[in-house]
Formats: C-alpha cells, sequence, structure tokens
C-alpha cells in the first residue's frame, strides 16, 4: 500500500508543458506583433509576400507540417512555422538571430525551413512548377512578340548560382567560372517571367551544355513536347515553338542563341552580316526575360543571392522552393519593392559568364536553317 501511494504521489506532482518547446527564453511577440499589428508593408517586407498569400500558403501546406501536441509540449502552429522559414529564405539572417526572435530553439529554425521547403517541391510543383499546356505556351508566344520583339517562342534558358561554403568532399568542383564556390541550377522562364522548368543541385563547376542535354527539357522539346499537336507556320515554313537561350548553349532547331563573334577582327559586328547582327541584338533583348526573372527571385529570397550556409543536401530543395514561391507571388499579384534589388547588388558576386559552346556535335543539322528564318523575320520588319 505504501508503494502505491508513493507512486501515486510521484504521478500527482508530474508537470505538463502547456507552450511549445524552446530552448530560449519564451515571448510573445509573434502573437502579439506579427498577427496583430503587422501592416501589409511589413508582411512584405519580412515575408516577402501579401498577408493573404501568406495565409493560403499555410493552408496549402498545412497536410505536410501540422504536428500534433503532446503530453510535453505544444507543437508550433503551422503558420509560425512557416513564418521562420519565410523569415530565413527572405533574409538568410543567421539561424540565431531568428531563434531569438521568435522564442524558439535555433534546432526548431533549421527543421522548419527544411520541412517547409520540401513541402513545398511536394505539395506545390504541380501547381507552379510545371511545363506549360498549349494554351500558355500560346500565351507565353504572345509575351516574348509583344514584349521583347522575338516571335514564335514560348520560353528562355538560363543559369544560377548560388552561393556556398565550402563542402567536405570535391569542393574543387563547386568553383565556378567567377571563381567562387556554387550549386548551380537550370532555368527556364516563360514570357511572362516565371520560371516553369527548374533543374537543380549541380556543382557550380559542370559545364550548362551537360545540364540541357541530360534533363527533361532537353528530351520534351526534342520530341515536339514544346509545340501542339500540329506546329505553327512561321515564315511560310511548319515549325515547333523555340527557346532562347545562352551561348553556352548548343544550337538546336528548338533552341536559339545568338550568331558567335569572330575574334581579331578591329570592329567584331563586321563579321556578321546585318541579318545576323538584327537577330543577336533581338536575342539578347529577350533574354532579359530570364535575367529580370532571377533578378527578381534572388531579390525576394536573398537566401540565394548571398552565401547559403546549408548543406549541400538543403540547398537544391530551398532552391526549388524559392522558384516556386516567386511563381506564387508573382501569379497572385503581389507587390515587388525596387529596393530589394538593390540589396541583392550590394550583397552578392555578379553570376559567372560561361564561356561560349562553339559548334559541336550536339548541334542539329537543320538548326542553322531554323535560325536563318528569324534572321530573314528580323530583316523584314527593319525594312
Amino acid at each position: 500500500m505504501l508503494l502505491i501511494m508513493i507512486a501515486g504521489g510521484l504521478r500527482s506532482n508530474v508537470r505538463i508543458r502547456t507552450r511549445p518547446w524552446t530552448t530560449t527564453q519564451r515571448t510573445d511577440w509573434w502573437e502579439r506583433v506579427v498577427m496583430t499589428e503587422f501592416q501589409p508593408s511589413d508582411w512584405l517586407d519580412k515575408f516577402r509576400m501579401s498577408r493573404e498569400t501568406f495565409f493560403y500558403l499555410c493552408d496549402k501546406l498545412r497536410p505536410r507540417l501540422a504536428r500534433q501536441d503532446t503530453s510535453f509540449r505544444l507543437a508550433l502552429p503551422v503558420e509560425k512555422r512557416v513564418a521562420v522559414a519565410l523569415w530565413r529564405l527572405a533574409s538568410n539572417i543567421e539561424y540565431r538571430t531568428i531563434s531569438t526572435l521568435f522564442g524558439v530553439g535555433k534546432s526548431t529554425v533549421c527543421r522548419c525551413v527544411r520541412d517547409m521547403c520540401h513541402a513545398i517541391v511536394a505539395l506545390l510543383s504541380s501547381i507552379y512548377l510545371r511545363p506549360p499546356n498549349e494554351q500558355e505556351m500560346e500565351d507565353s508566344a504572345q509575351l516574348f512578340l509583344s514584349h521583347w520583339g522575338f516571335p514564335h517562342c514560348v520560353g528562355a534558358i538560363a543559369t544560377l548560382h548560388t552561393a556556398i561554403i565550402s563542402p567536405s568532399n570535391n569542393a574543387s568542383d563547386y568553383a565556378n567560372p567567377a571563381g567562387w564556390l556554387s550549386v548551380m541550377s537550370q532555368v527556364a522562364v516563360s514570357g511572362r517571367g516565371h520560371f516553369w522548368d527548374v533543374c537543380a543541385s549541380f556543382p557550380g563547376g559542370t559545364d550548362p551544355a551537360d545540364i540541357l542535354q541530360n534533363s527533361s527539357l532537353w528530351a520534351t522539346a526534342a520530341e515536339g513536347g514544346l509545340s501542339p499537336a500540329s506546329p505553327l507556320v512561321f515564315m511560310g515554313k511548319s515549325l515547333r515553338y523555340v527557346l532562347l537561350g545562352e551561348s553556352c548553349y548548343p544550337l538546336q532547331s528548338w533552341l536559339l542563341k545568338a550568331y558567335p563573334e569572330e575574334k581579331g577582327r578591329r570592329s567584331s559586328r563586321a563579321a556578321l552580316s546585318n541579318a545576323q547582327q538584327l537577330f543577336n541584338r533581338q536575342l539578347d533583348r529577350a533574354l532579359r526575360v530570364s535575367e529580370e526573372a532571377l533578378l527578381r527571385l534572388r531579390a525576394r529570397w536573398q537566401c540565394l543571392s548571398k552565401r547559403n550556409d546549408c548543406g549541400l543536401d538543403v540547398v537544391p530543395t530551398m532552391i526549388l522552393a524559392c522558384c516556386i514561391l516567386h511563381n506564387m507571388c508573382e501569379s497572385h499579384g503581389d507587390a515587388f519593392k525596387a529596393e530589394w534589388q538593390g540589396e541583392v547588388a550590394e550583397a552578392e558576386s555578379p553570376q559567372p559568364r560561361h564561356k561560349p559552346l562553339l559548334s559541336t556535335g550536339m548541334d542539329q543539322s537543320n538548326s542553322e536553317e531554323v535560325r536563318r528564318l528569324f534572321c530573314d523575320y528580323f530583316e523584314q520588319q527593319s525594312n
């Protein structure tokens, strides 16, 4: 009986935690300030999206991020988990600083970032990061023509380098052409400035042409998947839609790049015909759609513009998540502040320039004929 009474007494003294587990001092800043006092500009500055988009995102991620309360602790609300992670993506400040700000442990901040990025990729890719359907391709082609002056085009391909800390293995593979360590991504951008295909996780020293040739984008485009079932007519010829690329990519019937300018001439432009020069100028202009999209991406999510100290197992997922968040914010019409771009210019090293790829076995035999059609188009437009 005595043992039973002692055991009963011990059980009666057990205390149940009534707040989320934390190793830092409790704070009501999130509940009292953010949830009740933040103005629209505050949501944009701190979370890079409107309040409405923030709660939309929370609802979408709830199936993966919601946690059950236990006898020992209350689970962090989904909204707070998302806020912690977005604060990190938007600012790239130290986990320790975010830990103090939100009153959660540093390890909790790490988990929030990792879990949210994985949840975004798992739940939102099919909505915000997918190949365009036939109507979307037509819309993109119209935008490339009306905004950038380039016809019969549905997208532009470019590279993104994200600075990283030195990895423990094969660090030299991550040195990019500019000399700093990075993870490289290949992105395809629509005429609206949205990302619809992203290949992340490659070491910064990887050849962009190798990434492209081994990507699903290459297989899809080569098989005619970027055009209607019945290709449209362009300059009197039946022709599939094309993509535009930097000089580091191989020339294809569906992927156009600028004519190379011969070296050793007093004026390199003199090596090209008038039609070829026109083509190069128009292509350079149209490629600004990918340059501007990448700049807005890095400006909104500055974890991509400053050196990212996450592990290489997390960085690729973070890049994909940021591209999805970019598309979501752009689709929802969330404001973009011009000063964010200034912050990027001060924080990051210039994106590396890749060496032009000369003619290779990857070039298609009819690619020059396709490029000449566009030369003829621009020459007609100039007359």
